[in-house]
């Protein structure tokens, strides 16, 4: 978690220029519960705001306030924890534009980067170092309509499409995008039951029914902790 800030610090980051900045609402240590690196070590530096209101969204505290810290700042929090794993998130990272900068310098420092996006803003730009783990989001979402699907394109074998469904609705939704646009022959391809909403062991047995090349994930950090900021 973010640590207080200090008046003297409030005044040094409001010096800062805003290409060096961006705000944050945590940087924390825990195990990744969703995606390829799914019960690694994680550093997860969650960005605040996102245009988006899902319906199921469990970081709807990060829509608003969070801490200005400069690059340094957060480069210095994350080696804290000497992680192998970091994991830009939100909110929606890429809704702040200083978050394509700052996946660049954690690269650079040698770790393995992903962020998780929502989908609605384009990814063409990011570092090739970064591993996408995009949603697409299902009518259940609410904003099924903010899909940018120009972003499906540039998806390589090493990134990563999520869809989080809530109901068959959304199964089937989901598994009609999934041959529309041949997402399996593109990258790794996540279907995640909606927490609380469907139980994984549902989701499973239509997956199998229809042998999709999918991957059923379940969100782990959730089933260690429950639904707790910070974890």
């Amino acid at each position: 978690m973010i640590p207080a800030a200090t008046p003297h610090a409030n005044i040094r980051r409001e010096k800062l220029p805003a290409a060096e900045r961006l705000r944050i609402t945590e940087i924390f240590h825990s195990i990744q519960g969703e995606a390829d690196s799914v019960g690694w070590p994680t550093v997860f530096v969650r960005l605040t705001g996102c245009p988006l209101r899902c319906s199921y969204c469990d970081t709807a505290y990060a829509f608003h306030g969070g801490e200005w810290l400069s690059f340094a700042d957060i480069e210095r929090q994350v080696a804290a924890f000497s992680p192998r794993y970091v994991t830009v998130t939100g909110g929606e990272p890429l809704a702040q534009k200083n978050c394509p900068a700052l996946l660049t310098r954690l690269c650079d420092t040698g770790y393995r980067v992903s962020i998780e996006t929502g989908g609605a803003l384009p990814v063409i730009d990011l570092d090739q170092r970064v591993i996408r783990v995009m949603d697409l989001k299902t009518p259940g979402s609410g904003e099924c309509a903010r899909n940018l699907w120009e972003n499906i394109t540039v998806l390589r074998p090493g990134d990563q499409v999520k869809f989080v469904i809530c109901d068959r609705t959304d199964y089937e939704w989901s598994r009609n995008k999934l041959r529309e646009h041949a997402l399996a022959e593109r990258c790794q391809v996540l279907f995640s039951p909606s927490y609380e909403q469907l139980q994984a062991g549902e989701l499973a047995d239509w997956i199998l029914a229809d042998r999709l090349p999918v991957r059923l994930q379940v969100q782990l950090h959730k089933y260690l902790w429950g639904n707790v900021p910070g974890r």
